[in-house]
């Protein structure tokens, strides 16, 4: 089975240690091209750090001075594919050549292979290692890709790790911490396109190269001889393409101006960055490989690293001419037989143990940089004409089964989320969910056809408390002779105020009998010790019922908010008999007397009341984000007036501006045709109540219902209505669904954190916008159904990687 291990070192290096390393580890089995999605079942990650190692920096240091020493003054004979000094830091003194033998590099070469299992070994990165090993297994072909941008872990000989000697078929690849996933068109012609460039060969036998190159099979490879810049950036353009571009002559890199150089003919070294747009171009018309035979290879793998160009094979430092020739023969080989890249790699880089008695270190030299976005190709796959059919199978495969399993775990959050708002679990932050909505929502005006006569302070102190009746009784003379549409009086009066004044008491009866279109009170309380009788003998019809309900049983006590108003109600049988037997609310009667004088018919459409042509839903025992709700009686969703000041729904007067016939303060025409609703407003008559609003006298409640009722007749104004049980499961489902889609195809924590906050940013505007116009629609289970998959998968690794620490 093919893995991908990718050993993610951050920004750290040697000298100061590695705070945060990362390890990812795929199976490459149904990748194609690109990086598995992080929730797919075959992705692990594990986290650790790595501490400073100074003794490694010096026995590097050590190890490439003493092969500097070899290859300049032992082997002066041999031929290097190098014209140049490859690092402008490392200075050969004449008293470092007198006193070393092939025992002292042998011996560094041992004690570097040694630190380096040392330092892996470390307390903080132990359990990574063995989380690797449990698992991965010995028959497992590993890709295994080191970022970094140090130069000098670059340079390190990874494949001493041990862990590489456990596992045969492990091959190392350097890689930069930042890439990108490559377009590529490929043109398959059952060929492999080699595009040869064989420069300055002084010193060295390029021509083994060729002879190697011509004997491969079905490869087409054109050789270019010593070209000039002009001639290998022309064939770089080539609409063709290439699927490997191959250099042999002399290289070398420049440390200090961070600049790779070639020598592509006897008078040009040519800086590689001078390729740039070229190679683009190749890339982009499918070159896969790119193989620097050729010394000191590291500055022109980090040039073409920032290409994103998928596999690039360079030399370590100075490689002689015929360890270069038998690095090419034996991969070239191994690859067109059939073995994977980077077993060819490693097979070849082992070969060249053999050549070690002769030339040191030389299976050290070969490295891979790979670009971790794309998989390796084979050699079947650079020449099959049918392997872009085989591609968009894989891909469409890949894809139906990526989306099934989205679509599945999309279902499953769904499912849960229902189930737990069934349960009433998100019923509270869901009715909060509405107050918060309720107070976004755009200023309204006053409702002109309302008037509030409120008893003040000063009214009580002027008239008393209670109110007596002939104040009253003058109140409503005043009134009535304005001619109102309906008059209110929510001031409890079912005995005379004072108790002997039956004159004066009898003048209200008489007001009642009078005057239809005066409503008074009564509350039933839900038992009869506590009711309130109606002004006696008033005719029911002129009585409304001032019960108000808040949601304390609905959230367990946890709130007291009046959303719900009760319009009108059924008797039960099995009850108490009740002193109040009113069927309609104290706002619903109101609201009748007003569109009676206006000719607005009021009937009922099923189960429903109809104001004109204005059907007004009752809430039923699942609406909005009330679950398993006493549905019982015609109870009507506030939709409360969004004036600047929420008490200030109406035209405000006190008692003492009407009998007083204050013409600043009182103006008769507030009275004509409208409702009004008489009450006590004093702070120190208690009657608090709390709404969306914060808190708010009764009078103000039924003010509100009223302008409600009234509104949505004349004006059109909306009601609150809520989606059927199906339309709030599919919306729930859309948004469980973008969740999963943003978890499993964003990589990147943070883009995935900010792609998320934008979702929840569209979930919470379009939440908004229709709760302006009248719709409530769930938030709060949108919310959870969006993050849950984000949720499950950060818990499932935080867990994992607990319990395999």
């Amino acid at each position: 089975m093919s893995k991908l291990v990718i050993l993610n070192l951050g920004k750290g290096n040697l000298h100061s240690g590695f705070p945060f390393v990362s390890v990812q580890l795929f199976d490459e089995k149904s990748l194609d091209g690109h990086l598995q999605e992080e929730g797919n079942s075959q992705w692990n990650q594990f986290q650790g750090n790595l501490p400073a190692s100074l003794t490694l920096v010096d026995l590097y240091r050590r190890w490439q001075l003493l092969y500097e020493l070899i290859y300049e003054f032992r082997y002066i004979n041999v031929g290097l594919r190098q014209s140049q000094p490859s690092d402008e830091d490392i200075k050969i003194d004449d008293a470092d050549v007198t006193h070393f033998s092939d025992v002292d590099f042998y011996e560094v070469c041992q004690e570097l292979q040694k630190q380096i299992d040392i330092w892996l070994d470390a307390e903080e990165f132990r359990h990574i290692e063995r989380q690797l090993r449990m698992q991965l297994s010995s028959d497992d072909e590993i890709r295994f890709i080191i970022q970094t941008e140090d130069i000098l872990l670059r340079k390190l000989p990874w494949h001493l790790w041990c862990f590489f000697s456990d596992y045969p078929k492990a091959e190392v690849g350097l890689s930069s911490i930042e890439f990108e996933t490559i377009t590529q068109v490929t043109k398959y012609t059952q060929q492999v396109k080699i595009l040869a460039v064989l420069g300055e060969s002084k010193g060295i036998n390029i021509d083994a190269d060729r002879r190697i190159l011509e004997s491969l099979p079905s490869a087409k490879t054109v050789f270019l001889v010593e070209p000039k810049h002009s001639e290998l950036d022309t064939i770089l353009w080539d609409n063709q393409g290439w699927n490997i571009l191959y250099f042999a002559g002399h290289s070398y890199s420049s440390y200090e101006k961070n600049s790779g150089y070639i020598h592509i003919n006897k008078n040009e070294y040519l800086n590689i960055s001078y390729l740039t747009n070229a190679l683009k171009k190749a890339l982009k018309n499918g070159l896969q490989i790119a193989i620097f035979n050729s010394c000191d290879g590291f500055v022109l793998a980090q040039k073409l690293e920032n290409l994103h160009i998928p596999q690039i094979i360079i030399m370590r430092e100075r490689i002689p001419d015929q360890v270069a020739q038998e690095f090419l023969k034996n991969f070239l080989i191994n690859f067109a037989q059939g073995e994977s890249f980077y077993l060819s790699v490693r097979h070849a880089r082992e070969k060249l143990q053999g050549l070690e008695s002769e030339f040191p270190a030389a299976s050290w030299l070969p490295v891979i940089c790979q670009n971790p976005a794309v998989i390796s190709p084979t050699w079947e796959k650079l020449r099959d004409k049918n392997q872009e059919i085989k591609k968009y199978t894989s891909h469409y495969s890949q894809q139906l089964k990526l989306n099934s399993k989205v679509l599945f775990f999309s279902l499953v959050v769904t499912i849960v989320v229902i189930l737990i708002r069934c349960l009433g679990l998100f019923q509270y932050a869901e009715i909060k969910a509405f107050d918060y909505l309720m107070q976004m929502r755009s200023p309204e005006s006053e409702d002109s056809r309302l008037l509030i006569v409120g008893a003040d302070e000063k009214d009580i102190r002027t008239y008393g408390y209670p109110l007596p009746d002939t104040i009253i009784n003058q109140l409503l003379d005043k009134l009535q002779q304005h001619q109102p549409a309906a008059v209110g009086l929510s001031i409890v009066r079912d005995s005379p105020v004072p108790i002997n004044d039956t004159v004066n008491h009898q003048g209200l009866i008489n007001h009642f009998r009078k005057n239809h279109n005066l409503i008074g009170i009564c509350t039933f309380n839900n038992s009869p010790e506590q009711s309130i009788s109606p002004p006696s003998p008033s005719p029911e019809i002129q009585v409304g019922f001032v019960d108000l309900y808040n949601d304390k049983e609905q959230t367990n006590n946890q709130d007291t908010t009046v959303r719900r108003y009760l319009l009108s109600r059924s008797e039960n049988p099995i009850s108490e008999a009740s002193p109040c037997t009113a069927k309609y609310s104290f706002a619903w009667q109101l609201a009748y007397q007003y569109l009676n004088a206006k000719k607005i018919p009021v009937t009922t459409f099923k189960d429903d009341w109809k104001l004109g042509t204005s059907v007004i839903k009752r809430l039923e025992k699942s609406s909005g984000g009330y679950q398993n709700l006493d549905a019982r009686g015609n109870q009507l969703l506030i939709n409360y007036r969004h004036t600047l000041d929420p008490i200030h729904i109406a035209q405000q007067v006190t008692i003492r501006d009407i009998l007083n016939a204050d013409g600043d303060r009182f103006n008769p025409a507030w009275v004509k045709d409208r409702v009004v609703l008489i009450g006590v407003v004093a702070p120190s008559v208690k009657d608090p109540h709390q709404t969306p609003y914060g808190e708010m006298r009764s009078l103000y409640i039924h003010a509100h219902v009223v302008s409600q009722l009234l509104s949505t007749v004349e004006d059109h104004r909306p009601l609150l209505w809520w989606l059927p049980k199906w339309s709030e499961t599919l919306w729930i489902f859309c948004w469980s669904l973008t969740g999963s889609i943003v978890v499993w195809h964003v990589k990147i924590s943070l883009h995935r954190g900010l792609a998320l906050c934008i979702c929840g940013a569209i979930l919470y505007g379009i939440c908004w916008s229709i709760f302006s116009l009248g719709g409530w629609i769930p938030l709060i289970p949108g919310i959870t159904a969006l993050v849950v998959p984000w949720g499950v998968i950060w818990v499932s690794n935080a867990v994992y990687s607990r319990l395999y620490r």
